[in-house]
């Protein structure tokens, strides 16, 4: 019987150790990438984005908890404008806020979580007309450390965020479109 416990002892161990070593070949940064076209000028997609008050219209987050609660500081839109929210595990607990926008091509936010987890990165939506259309796309970019290099031997970032922004940006086509 004790053999066979230093067996699944062993084992166990070499699996935490292999795992920590595929951790430590992820990337010290991340980045999600999302893009779609929308058929509305550039001019009607910005303000959805570069308003705050605007996101419950699209955002993928904002139906995940009918009790969140929002808070807006700083600047109406645009530039300085702050939104923080806190609601139940599915949506956490976070601020953003709107480091420049430049009407009608870029907005950069800076995002921080605070729950579930702490993470500081930026989003970009860059909106560039084409023709009578315009092409919208959604990145995110931020620090990856070793227990998110962890996470990510489990899962894709790529595919778990990717999902939420492929529904804000239909969300975003669908409202603009109208």
């Amino acid at each position: 019987m004790f053999e066979v416990i230093v067996i699944i002892a062993i084992v166990l161990a070499l699996a935490v150790v292999a795992v920590l070593i595929m951790a430590a070949t992820k990337p010290d940064s991340f980045s999600v990438q999302r893009a779609a076209v929308i058929n509305a000028p550039a001019e009607q997609v910005f303000p959805l984005i570069a308003d705050f008050h605007e996101w419950r219209k699209w955002s993928p987050w904002e139906d995940r908890d009918p009790a969140l609660k929002r808070t807006y500081d700083g600047a109406e839109r645009g530039k300085g404008a702050v939104y923080a929210w806190e609601g139940n595990r599915n949506v956490g607990s976070g601020r953003m806020e709107i480091l420049e926008a430049n009407a009608p091509s870029l907005v950069k936010i800076k995002l921080d979580f605070l729950k579930p987890f702490e993470a500081h990165n930026i989003a970009e939506f860059t909106i560039l007309p084409q023709g009578n259309a315009t092409n919208l796309s959604w990145v995110m970019r931020g620090p990856a450390p070793f227990m998110s290099k962890v996470m990510q031997v489990f899962m894709s970032f790529d595919k778990m965020i990717g999902k939420d922004f492929e529904t804000g940006l239909a969300r975003i086509k669908s409202v603009s479109e109208q």
